[in-house]
């Protein structure tokens, strides 16, 4: 399995289809998606929360919501 990039950052906007923009704390905006374990767990999330995220290296432009820090 390829290694993945764990980054934090505060969710901007909610998007349809359980999709967040993410802002990093270099200012970065990401498109990310929540994984499967925090959708199993019915984990909300708003706007103004910290996240944490895991992003390939090859595109840093998407990422995956792994875990809620408040």
């Amino acid at each position: 399995k390829e290694e993945c990039l764990q980054v934090e950052g505060v969710i901007h906007s909610v998007l349809p289809g359980t999709m967040f923009r993410v802002e990093l704390h270099n200012g970065h905006l990401v498109l990310a998606h929540i994984s499967g374990k925090m959708r199993k767990s019915f984990i909300k999330l708003v706007t103004g929360d910290r996240v944490k995220l895991e992003m390939s290296p090859y595109d840093i432009d998407k990422g995956r919501i792994v875990h809620r820090i408040g």
